[in-house]
């Protein structure tokens, strides 16, 4: 296999250097070039043919928000974005991957760019191969007719989550079951995904609170940061945030909120998103075996075919599903639905 061709967008020397640095080395990548604003991208674009960007939020001349619509318009390309970890740089890069971007992730914090840029020689690798949006998000509209029969959904997703969950949860009632999501994102960006969500969505969004009562018509994000979102089993549920360490690389993990439903699993219905690696599949296994419903995006609608490939593959997922029909058939399982939504047409 071909090593990837990388071109880094930033307006900062030093960034371009550590990004460089953390990629130097890896025989999976090559960085065929270096540009300091989007007009400088452009051309180099042209005269390098790169097979994934990295690209800074925040530059002169043309910021990177408007030069990643224009390559998602023009020219559509992978591109993982750099963004400050700070709330306007959150939101940011919230719209980043609305646009189209595959992912995105911080910059340093106090100079340590091991821990901010460690993934990214995965990542880049992962977009460079990822499936890319064509043209605008296909508004799916909100089930009606639904009533509840206490199932629990549980959803984890990583790269290209952000497009995916947007997709899932806005086919979700005003009513719809409690919904606990792990997504693999830094814990300023969640808290910018769940003020987006909120906005867009019929059920309520909001990060996930310790000992917080699980009820209908909620959905609850993982916050990220030190802590795991897990379920704790009683009546009610409730959501638990756990710390400790981080679980197949990630925190919060999609394997600690999958294997804390365990006790539980007959009222489960468990669905894993696109995204890189495989955390969560094996958990979601044992949740099969235990009497949950699981299922997985397919391969066709995934960005990167990662962690719902492992569940299929390892028979934890019953049921590969694209995209467009996920929130129908989860809602199928967790109570009565109009006919019409649970054929699917609105879905489809």
């Amino acid at each position: 296999m071909s090593a990837k061709r990388v071109l880094i967008v930033d307006d900062s020397p030093t960034i371009r250097q550590l990004i460089r640095a953390q990629l130097q080395g890896d025989p999976r990548l090559v960085v065929v070039g270096e540009a300091s604003d989007p007009y400088d991208a452009r051309e180099k674009i042209k005269a390098l043919a790169p097979d994934v960007l990295t690209l800074d939020v925040e530059m002169p001349r043309m910021n990177g928000l408007e030069f990643l619509e224009k390559i998602m318009r023009l020219r559509p390309m992978p591109v993982i974005m750099v963004s400050t970890l700070t709330q306007r740089g959150s939101t940011k890069a919230m719209e980043a991957l609305s646009l189209g971007a595959v992912d995105c992730i911080g910059k340093p914090k106090y100079g340590n760019p091991i821990e901010a840029f460690g993934i990214l020689p995965d990542l880049l690798v992962a977009a460079a191969d990822a499936r890319l949006r064509s043209g605008p998000r296909k508004k799916v509209e909100p089930a009606s007719g639904f009533t509840w029969n206490g199932k629990i959904i549980l959803i984890g997703s990583s790269t290209g989550g952000v497009d995916a969950l947007e997709t899932v949860l806005s086919g979700f009632p005003v009513n719809c079951p409690p919904t606990l999501i792990t997504q693999h994102m830094p814990e300023s960006f969640l808290a910018s995904f769940a003020r987006r969500l909120q906005g867009c969505i019929a059920p309520n969004m909001a990060l996930a609170r310790d000992g917080v009562p699980l009820a209908q018509g909620n959905v609850y994000l993982a916050p990220g940061g030190a802590h795991h979102l897990a379920l704790r089993p009683g009546e009610p549920a409730r959501c638990r945030l756990d710390t400790g360490e981080k679980r197949n690389g990630h925190r919060p993990s999609v394997e600690v909120l999958f294997d804390s439903a365990l006790p539980m699993a007959s009222k489960v219905v468990s669905v894993m998103l696109t995204g890189m690696g495989r955390d969560g599949a094996d958990a979601m296994l044992r949740l099969r075996q235990a009497g949950a419903r699981c299922f997985a995006q397919d391969s066709a609608t995934s960005v990167v075919y990662g962690m719902p490939r492992a569940a299929v593959e390892n028979g934890a997922a019953e049921k590969a599903v694209p995209l467009g029909r996920i929130a129908s058939t989860v809602l199928a399982q967790c109570g009565r639905q109009a006919a019409s939504v649970a054929r699917g047409g609105r879905f489809a």
